[in-house]
């Protein structure tokens, strides 16, 4: 396996913490109604689907009684 020579300046990593830059980035653009509307809307969307399965779905995880009924075998009938 080759072998690097030369030392590897790590000088410009330490200068990296102090360095500035004198270019600011440009202004962000403020969201119109419309695009509000859209992301509420969305928003709202989303949490409704989670309530929403979250309702259906809460009968099926109970462990409880199966459909309302009782099932009880003839053997334990105690004929």
């Amino acid at each position: 396996m080759l072998r690097r020579r030369e030392a590897v300046p790590f000088a410009f990593v330490a200068e990296s913490d102090r360095f500035r830059s004198n270019v600011t980035p440009p202004p962000r653009e403020r969201l119109t109604v419309p695009q509000l509307v859209g992301r509420g809307l969305i928003g709202l969307t989303v949490v409704a689907g989670i309530v929403g399965s979250m309702v259906f779905g809460m009968p099926a995880l109970d462990a409880g009684n199966s459909g309302g009924r009782q099932h009880q075998s003839e053997a334990s009938d105690g004929r």
